[in-house]
């Protein structure tokens, strides 16, 4: 457990990718973004492979959640460039993520109150919607067959995260973790090629992050995903390469035993220059569960 867990072995039974489509590869280069003349992210770049877990570490202030909003078009950089299956998205817009095949999450969970569990999770299926806006406002029959079918791929969606149960509930009577797990299906049911994953662990029990950590690694054989998340120990687990950010800079990028490894890293979470074999070691036999 901590900041820098130990990676699972080389040996051990991951899932391996199968993506679906080779040309689904999200490439930020030489991103840039300032505040009021403050920088909030300086010349970072990464890169997610398809089929690949892509985990974005670093401290608190670190520029992760910038960098992530700029993925999802909620940030505009000054400079650098983003490229989506070969092209540049310019001017990218949160409106056209679904379009585009992308599919993300926030930090909180962002479900309709006035909506139940069930609706919540179709709002994400509209990128499959066939019936255009006049056959729903006429209540055409072809309108009734497209939300039949949206209703079918919310429930199962609901039923990969076994919260089929709440699909008549309201948002606002489940649990913080039902909410998350809602929120999640309501992403899955679009079914991306790319999936942004914006801190999913906050909020879980130790149980509920090894069941989530298990999904995710089951989703790279459908699709990319870049997380976002401050528990270590879940991130070095599912991630196949880790970038890592201190004071808007990137600092290091790798595989999570590389990433574990570099003196850099654990610099930057620990605050000091540290002897990194016995701090790391210290890092992963700690049983509080808590970054130090």
């Amino acid at each position: 457990m901590g900041p820098l867990a130990q990676p699972p072995d080389s040996t051990s039974s991951s899932t391996p990718h199968h993506d679906r489509s080779s040309g689904a590869r999200l490439e930020m280069t030489g991103i840039s973004v300032s505040f009021g003349g403050v920088a909030a992210l300086s010349d970072v770049s990464l890169t997610v492979e398809p089929g690949q877990v892509h985990g974005l570490i670093g401290p608190n202030g670190a520029g992760k959640t910038t960098l992530f909003n700029v993925a999802c078009g909620l940030v505009r950089p000054d400079t650098g460039r983003i490229v989506w299956r070969g092209d540049e998205l310019r001017r990218l817009r949160p409106s056209q993520l679904s379009r585009l095949g992308i599919a993300r999450t926030l930090q909180g969970v962002g479900l309709f109150r006035g909506l139940t569990v069930l609706e919540n999770v179709m709002v994400g299926a509209h990128r499959h919607a066939r019936a255009g806006f006049v056959s729903a406002l006429f209540a055409i029959p072809t309108s009734d067959r497209d939300e039949a079918r949206l209703r079918a791929r919310a429930l199962a969606a609901l039923e990969e995260l076994e919260a089929t149960p709440y699909a008549g509930r309201y948002p606002d009577s489940l649990p913080y973790p039902v909410q998350k797990r809602v929120a999640l299906a309501r992403a899955l049911v679009s079914d991306p090629d790319l999936l942004l994953l914006d801190e999913p662990a906050s909020g879980l029990s130790e149980d509920e992050m090894h069941e989530l950590g298990d999904l995710i690694r089951t989703l790279s054989g459908r699709m990319s995903v870049l997380l976002v998340e401050h528990h270590m120990d879940l991130v070095m687990r599912v991630c196949d390469r880790i970038t890592v950010l201190d004071s808007g800079q990137q600092i290091a990028a790798g595989t999570p035993a590389e990433v574990q490894a570099d003196p850099a890293v654990t610099e930057a979470y620990l605050g000091d220059e540290v002897d990194v074999a016995s701090d790391a070691a210290a890092l992963t036999t700690s049983t509080d569960g808590r970054e130090r």
